[in-house]
């Protein structure tokens, strides 16, 4: 299964694949999701809604895609990377509050307890001081992640105009 991040729908909804533009994506996503192949965690559904647009109101339709993370595994999971990150050394004062409040720890302990891989927009970075970074969490667990692109490439996702 492959998680997604939610830049990975903000991101094509603004720019690449903007829902006007690319309605194919929007729906590859659906296929790939009855499929069994992609998803995303219930803490990305909120951060959606937040933006209060079409893509909010596109999650609100397709609400499914989007799992709980209230199973045992996942929990547990959830509190080895909080203590990770948590002991993180040098890191400013809020970069541990605002990666635990946000998706990002959800979605590495998701992809831990369900052997799956976290799709982001996201770059390593282990020297940030400032905040702390979904694919640097995720090396740390040997979770593999990738971008939107490469996903698309490795699932052989075409956009075909008819």
């Amino acid at each position: 299964m492959f998680y997604l991040d939610a830049n990975t729908f903000i991101e094509a909804k603004n720019r690449y694949y903007h829902m006007d533009i690319c309605p194919g994506y929007w729906r590859w996503i659906l296929e790939s999701y009855a499929e069994g192949a992609v998803g995303s965690i219930s803490m990305v559904y909120d951060e959606l809604l937040k933006g209060n647009d079409e893509l909010a109101s596109w999650a609100k339709e397709n609400d499914e895609l989007f799992f709980p993370t209230n199973s045992y595994q996942v929990q547990q999971y959830m509190v080895d990377v909080s203590t990770h990150v948590s002991r993180l050394p040098g890191l400013k004062p809020n970069a541990v509050p605002e990666f635990l409040n946000g998706a990002d720890p959800w979605l590495v302990a998701m992809a831990m307890a369900n052997d799956g891989v976290v799709v982001t927009h996201e770059m390593p970075n282990p020297e940030a001081k400032k905040k702390i970074f979904l694919p640097d969490v995720c090396d740390h667990f040997d979770v593999p992640y990738m971008n939107t692109f490469d996903l698309l490439i490795q699932k052989e996702a075409q956009f075909v105009l008819s």
